[in-house]
């Protein structure tokens, strides 16, 4: 997180600094990315720069921050919309990040993101259950989240439900950028998944 020097900033000021850093990490990856280049675009001299941030690691799991509470938000407003559907609010969720990508510099902020993906940026992009300062979040979602057409035993089975389409998700938005998928392909493959999930796996033998 920055430093509190970081928030006594004016807004337009902050908002400066992070679309450099945006420019930047949409350039290259994190582990390419220069402190040089950003604070030349932002117009700041180096020593403010660590006034603000540790690093460039720190500013840049900030803005992967600022992403995924826009994201959560939007899902929870679609969720009530869909009155708890999840399958459908997770559909339309996936539909807009993929139409995202119309925007360039964002298409290739999220591309470098998720082609270089290790554990803690998985865990920032996927609002991970089990960081404490995203439990009531995720609290609230569940009980929004309509079980009554869920084959699921208890709240355990509901947990798990959520990993597994998270995960799916995930390596779908991956396969967007891995094979430069159109929005129609993109789609049309993470609904067919989805609809997969929704039936199960198992036949029954009557």
């Amino acid at each position: 997180m920055p430093n509190q020097t970081f928030f006594h900033l004016p807004k337009d000021k902050q908002e400066t600094l992070i679309r450099a850093a945006k420019k930047e990490f949409s350039r290259v990856p994190l582990h390419e990315a220069s402190i040089a280049n950003i604070i030349k675009e932002a117009e700041i001299p180096r020593g403010s720069f660590y006034q603000y941030f540790e690093g460039k690691e720190d500013l840049y799991y900030y803005l992967l921050n600022r992403i995924s509470e826009k994201n959560n938000d939007r899902f929870m407003a679609l969720l009530k919309e869909k009155n708890g559907d999840i399958f459908e609010t997770l559909i339309d969720s996936f539909l807009f990040m993929i139409q995202n990508h119309r925007n360039q510099e964002h298409k290739n902020f999220l591309k470098n993101a998720f082609l270089n993906m290790n554990y803690k940026m998985e865990n920032i992009l996927a609002n991970n259950i089990y960081q404490e300062n995203r439990k009531s979040q995720y609290l609230t979602m569940i009980s929004l989240i309509n079980t009554k057409n869920l084959n699921l035993n208890d709240e355990q089975d509901l947990h798990d439900m959520l990993k597994i389409i998270i995960a799916v998700t995930f390596q779908n938005l991956i396969q967007v950028f891995v094979k430069d998928l159109t929005d129609e392909e993109a789609l049309k493959s993470y609904v067919q998944q989805m609809e997969l999930l929704k039936r199960g796996l198992y036949k029954e033998e009557n």
